[in-house]
């Protein structure tokens, strides 16, 4: 399992994508929370399937033309991080949920903190739409790669009957 790493453009700045030669292993923003350190990413590497794939289809979900990704991933969780990942995978695009939510999903609503670390640690962000999870109430809450970053996937990801209640 080699590591490599690429850099790509999105309209939110650089991400930089990490990948063994088999899956995609992580999307990280510029100044990512728990973004891994550099010497863990590998070689640099462009023409990568993986990688090439990854950033069309990251392309095509920024252009609106995409809700869901065809990714060969992999996470290297602890066993809660990994229940809460494939919870956040299963939630609908343009849909939100909250962290006491996906712990009663998980059957323990006391469990809101410990799903608020697995949600700030997933390692796939966008993929793994750990953006579509907001605070009690639907309160905006921190987001590993800023809360600018979440509101404006939010937004892109906002039906379009919603988008034209806003403006009556």
């Amino acid at each position: 399992m080699n590591a490599m790493y690429t850099v790509i453009d999105s309209p939110l700045g650089s991400l930089t994508l990490l990948a063994s030669t088999e899956a995609l292993t992580g999307i990280y923003f510029e100044k990512h929370r728990s973004r891994p350190a550099k010497a863990e990413w590998g070689a640099a590497e462009t023409d990568h399937p993986i990688f090439i794939q990854a950033a069309h289809q990251l392309g095509e979900y920024f252009a609106g033309q995409r809700s869901s990704f065809e990714l060969t991933t992999a996470t290297h969780g602890s066993e809660l991080q990994e229940r809460v990942w494939e919870l956040l995978k299963r939630l609908p695009y343009g849909q939100t949920t909250s962290y006491g939510e996906l712990a009663a999903e998980l059957g323990d609503r006391h469990l809101a903190q410990a799903v608020g670390a697995a949600v700030g640690a997933n390692p796939l962000s966008i993929v793994i739409p750990c953006h579509r999870v907001v605070g009690k109430d639907g309160k905006m809450t921190g987001y590993a790669g800023g809360v600018d970053r979440k509101l404006f996937l939010l937004e892109l990801e906002e039906p379009a009957s919603r988008k034209a209640e806003k403006l009556f």
